[in-house]
């Protein structure tokens, strides 16, 4: 950013509203945030993020303020307090990039709904942006999109493919989009080997024909059919059932996939599919029945479901600082698990009764943390494909253990070193001891101390960072958090709506 002083930002900010006519609490309710969160911003008294100033310009329609050569953002944290109020859980971020690889598919208009703006989702807005897509956000959240005619592959944003893993979801929409083409390989976390293999084992059922060539795979697409087929996944993967989906929903014939993956962001993609016409049986089952359209041209918006993995986040936070906060709109099909386990720790909860969600389709509850004298599980805690606990949501527990009476054994036997992350939490007063690369003891109750640590490469670890220098006393700092922003809209802000004391900052 400039010199600018937040004062002068706080004015920019004031005149823009004033300008669209807009009171502080309908800028508040369009951020997600709260209106005294507003008043600080314009009083100059709360640090922006270049996240933030890139929505309130989306939102405006107009620069705010120059934004220079981007540079590293940290994170300064002031720990020990005690959290009070309720936050909402945002849309899915998992659901967000497989919504944006689908709209492929659709020759019409599609319009997601609040939509996480979020690095990821920012990264495939990009790449389709560069392939002629059209994407316009109409305000902080909703985004329309519309592809042309013919998209031009060849000119797909490389750098932008690369730093996000969710770029290998486009060979499902693009089956029949031409006869050859390249797609860069796939980044994101550094999770250890992910392999590909089981998303060109599903693919191949299609004819799908795709080889490693020196930083890219080359594609060839199968010729035009409209048989039925039938096929079990090797691995039943959320990325791998969803480009299975997305091939078969434009694809003439019935095909039946087994061994899919149930999982909340497969639900919200076949709720949408649904929506183009595409008929799909079974969903939330191991086992669909998908009845393709080879030509989709619909106007459609959706609303994707809410993130059981931000509302884990943000009832951990709850909990580590032995708060009372409640959590709103959180998915409790996708949740149950995670729940229980929390209830056989100790840890008090109070669970409304349930509401939909705006996509009509999934079931919401509100979560309130109370604070609880927390004991280690008798078991080991372990992830399972759903409706199991979700392998996302198991990190937290490492943070959650830290304050419990005795050991805990946290096994996270699907990444190969995702558990080494954890045993940063000991730079913040705990004892985790890592027994292999996928499982680690977690000795409490932890009397958490404020530390400067940068930030692993890996989200969920990254985050669990995060949630424990909320409860060190003293002043900690989270260093280069992109990774964090990869998943997660405005997580430091919507925390500090909670009474937590975050502020953004650069070298």
């Amino acid at each position: 950013m400039t010199q600018a002083t937040p004062e002068h930002v706080g004015l920019l900010l004031r005149n823009a509203r004033s300008e669209k006519g807009w009171t502080q609490g309908q800028l508040a309710t369009e951020l997600g945030t709260s209106q005294s969160a507003i008043a600080r911003m314009e009083q100059g008294k709360q640090n922006l993020s270049l996240r933030m100033i890139e929505r309130l310009e989306a939102i405006f329609g107009r620069s705010i303020v120059k934004v220079g050569k981007p540079q590293m953002t940290h994170l300064r944290v002031e720990g020990g307090r005690t959290l009070s109020g309720e936050v909402d859980v945002n849309s899915s971020k998992n659901a967000g990039v497989a919504l944006l690889c689908a709209s492929l598919i659709n020759r019409g208009t599609t319009t997601l709904r609040r939509l996480a703006r979020i690095e990821e989702v920012n990264r495939i807005v990009e790449v389709l942006t560069s392939i002629g897509v059209e994407c316009t956000w109409l305000n902080g959240s909703d985004l329309r999109i519309r592809r042309p005619e013919v998209l031009d592959l060849g000119s797909m944003d490389v750098d932008a493919a690369r730093r996000t893993r969710s770029v290998i979801m486009l060979l499902g929409p693009l089956l029949d989009e031409t006869n050859e083409y390249l797609l860069p390989y796939a980044g994101g976390c550094d999770l250890g080997t992910r392999t590909v293999e089981p998303h060109m084992q599903a693919l191949r059922q299609f004819g799908l024909s795709v080889e490693a060539r020196s930083g890219f795979y080359s594609v060839t697409a199968p010729p035009a059919d409209g048989h039925s087929r039938s096929f079990v996944l090797t691995e039943r993967g959320d990325t791998v059932t969803e480009n299975a989906i997305m091939a078969a929903a434009h694809r003439e014939g019935t095909t039946v996939i087994r061994n899919a993956s149930p999982n909340y962001m497969v639900q919200d993609l076949c709720f949408y599919l649904q929506g183009l016409g595409v008929d799909i049986e079974g969903v939330g089952t191991t086992t669909l029945k998908i009845t393709g359209r080879p030509a989709i041209d619909v106007d459609i918006e959706y609303f994707p479901s809410e993130d059981p993995i931000e509302a884990m986040s943000l009832i951990t936070a709850g909990i580590v600082t032995n708060s009372e906060v409640t959590i709103r709109r959180v998915p409790i099909e996708f949740m149950e698990i995670e729940l229980a386990t929390l209830e056989q720790m100790g840890q008090n909860l109070e669970i409304s009764g349930e509401y939909m969600a705006r996509n009509g389709r999934t079931r919401l509850v509100d979560v309130t943390t109370k604070p609880s004298e927390l004991r280690a599980p008798q078991d080991k805690i372990h992830p399972m494909p759903f409706p199991g606990l979700n392998i996302d949501n198991l990190p937290f527990f490492a943070v959650i253990a830290g304050n419990a009476e005795g050991q805990t054994m946290i096994h996270d036997w699907v990444y190969e070193n995702r558990a080494i992350y954890l045993t940063e939490l000991n730079k913040l007063g705990a004892q985790v001891q890592l027994l292999d690369p996928h499982r680690i003891y977690v000795n409490g109750p932890t009397k958490w101390r404020a530390a400067e640590i940068g930030c692993p490469p890996a989200l969920r670890p990254a985050a669990c960072l995060l949630l424990a220098m909320l409860a060190a006393r003293g002043t900690s700092e989270l260093r280069n958090i992109y990774v964090i922003e990869r998943g997660y809209e405005d997580l430091a802000e919507r925390l500090n709506t909670i009474g937590a004391k975050i502020e953004y900052f650069q070298d």
